[in-house]
């Protein structure tokens, strides 16, 4: 099996629009058996009132309620269209929110019944006056939102692995996502900011914690191979450490390129393969 389990469509607002069905034709073309298309789920509606970062991103973040069967309709549409030729799967990558566990079940309780993998994932996490910020917007916002953790970074990870274990010990109901996304979205802008690219002691705890909570809730991790493309990243997400505790404790990785156009489907995929293998 060749899956590339973490991509998007052409309804994703902060994608360049190219057509999916391109997208699962050129997937095709590389070998893929299987294709997960894993559209971001709207925000909580009131999810506006604790936002202090760029309201522009914040509109382009995710679709919309009002383009949830739409996208749900173009998925399966897509796969009828190329059954039997490619495996394709419905799902959507959904964001945690801390305080918003209950709106986020909600949505999952209607329309996890028509998915079949679904990402859980960390994009924005309270900064300053608890507010919260994109931790992948903008170098910009990161700075306004996380400006006094970044002189000692290992604090500024810690917040954010807490985000990650907070969101695997939620109540999510019985459609909570399987798979965890891009687990260092944290180091999006490691090297505008010349973060440290290592992990301390107290954070490397809280992985372990936290792959061990994955381990024993049965759920995946998603090898993200985007980071690899951002000018201020330049790793893959979770990276090297992670990945590898991770196979200690024979976590299943599943290889997302998180492809928002038509060049990045199964962008670095050679990558994922020889690093596995």
């Amino acid at each position: 099996m060749k899956i590339d389990g973490h991509t998007h469509t052409e309804l994703c607002p902060h994608g360049n629009h190219d057509r999916v069905e391109k997208m699962i034709l050129k997937a095709i073309k590389l070998g893929f058996t299987d294709y997960c298309l894993t559209e971001h789920a709207p925000l909580p509606l009131n999810f506006k009132e604790q936002f202090a970062g760029n309201l522009s991103g914040l509109k382009t973040a995710a679709l919309t309620f009002n383009q949830v069967d739409e996208y749900l309709k173009l998925a399966e549409d897509m796969k009828a269209k190329f059954a039997g030729k490619i495996n394709i799967s419905i799902g959507f990558e959904v964001d945690y929110l801390q305080g918003f566990e209950e709106e986020i079940r909600n949505f999952l309780d209607e329309y996890g019944p028509y998915t079949e993998q679904n990402i859980l994932s960390v994009h924005y996490m309270p900064g300053l006056k608890q507010q919260f910020y994109g931790i992948d917007y903008d170098p910009i916002e990161f700075a306004t939102g996380f400006g006094p953790w970044l002189e000692m970074p290992d604090a500024l990870y810690g917040k954010y692995f807490t985000q990650i274990k907070n969101s695997l010990l939620a109540d999510l109901g019985q459609y909570s996502p399987i798979r965890i996304g891009h687990m260092s979205l944290i180091k999006k802008y490691q090297d505008y900011f010349g973060l440290d690219s290592n992990w301390d002691e107290e954070n490397l705890k809280q992985i372990k914690e936290i792959l061990d909570l994955i381990k024993e809730q049965g759920r995946q991790l998603d090898f993200n191979t985007a980071g690899l493309r951002k000018p201020y990243c330049n790793d893959f997400y979770p990276g090297k450490t992670i990945i590898n505790l991770a196979l200690e404790r024979e976590i299943p990785l599943v290889f997302g390129s998180d492809a928002h156009s038509l060049e990045e489907v199964g962008a670095a995929w050679h990558f994922y393969d020889d690093y596995l293998n």
